[in-house]
C-alpha cells in the first residue's frame, strides 16, 4: 500500500525512547514495510482505570490502520464516542533472531517494531467499513478479499471497526550479532545468532470443499 506523503514521522516525547535510541526509526519507508509484513497487533488502552492490551487484527490503508472487533467490544464502544474517541498505544513487532552473547547481561534479540500513539474512532460510513474490511482481509492473506464473499448488511452490523491515524509513530530495528564485553570474548562459550522467521504449513482443505477448486497462487505464493 502506497503512502500518501513521503515526510518522516515528527519524533514526540511519547516516541523518543528512552535507551537505545539510535535503533529509532520515523522514516516512512521502514514504519511501512514494519506494518505490511505482519497482520497482528497489541493494541492498549485504559478501562476503568486499569490498563488493558488486546490482540486482534489490523489493516493499512495509506496513514491509516483500521483495527478489527466487534460491536460489544468495550474498546469500539468508547471508540464509537465521537468526543473524545479512546487514547490508544498500538504495537507491532517482528522477532528476527536470538541473539546468544557470551554473558547473560548481553543476551538479545533482533527485532523490528512500531509503536503508534492516538486516538482510536470508530468507523460509521459503510463504504469506509468495507474498505477497512478489504484491507483486514489482505493483510492476512494478500489478495484474500477479491476471492471471498464480501460481508453482507447483517454482518457488517455485527462487525466494527476502528479507526487510527498514523500519526504519532516510531518504528525501532536492532540488527546484528552479539555486544559482548572485550573481557569475555575468550570465554568457552557459544554465540550469536539463531535466526527467526514465520513459517507457512501446506494449506489444509476444509472438509466440505467442493471437487475441482483449486488452491489459488495467492496461497501459494505465501
Amino acid at each position: 500500500m502506497s503512502a500518501t506523503t513521503t515526510a518522516d514521522y515528527e519524533p514526540t516525547g511519547r516516541t523518543v525512547p528512552s535507551r537505545a535510541r539510535e535503533r529509532a526509526r520515523y522514516d516512512r519507508e521502514t514504519v511501512h514495510s514494519i506494518l505490511d509484513q505482519a497482520y497482528l497487533c497489541h493494541l492498549g488502552f485504559v478501562r476503568d482505570g486499569a490498563p488493558v492490551v488486546l490482540p486482534t487484527l489490523y489493516g493499512r490503508v495509506g496513514e491509516t490502520l483500521y483495527v478489527h472487533g466487534s460491536t460489544g467490544s468495550r474498546p469500539l464502544l468508547a471508540a464509537g464516542k465521537a468526543d473524545p474517541g479512546l487514547p490508544v498505544c498500538l504495537t507491532v513487532t517482528h522477532v528476527d533472531g536470538l541473539v546468544l552473547a557470551k554473558s547473560a547481561f548481553h543476551h538479545s534479540m533482533n527485532y523490528r517494531s512500531v509503536v503508534v500513539h492516538g486516538t482510536a474512532y470508530q468507523v460509521t460510513d459503510e463504504e469506509e467499513c468495507r474498505i477497512a474490511l478489504d484491507a483486514l482481509l489482505d493483510q492476512v492473506v494478500p489478495g484474500r478479499s477479491a476471492d471471498s464473499r464480501p460481508a453482507n448488511a447483517k454482518e457488517l452490523a455485527a462487525t466494527a471497526v476502528i479507526r487510527l491515524d498514523l500519526n504519532e509513530v516510531s518504528a525501532k530495528v536492532r540488527t546484528g550479532g552479539p555486544n559482548d564485553d572485550a573481557a569475555d570474548l575468550g570465554l568457552p562459550h557459544w554465540s550469536g545468532v539463531v535466526p527467526v522467521a514465520p513459517a507457512y504449513g501446506t494449506p489444509v482443505p476444509a472438509a466440505d470443499l467442493a471437487p475441482g477448486i483449486a488452491l489459488p497462487d495467492y496461497i501459494s505464493a505465501l
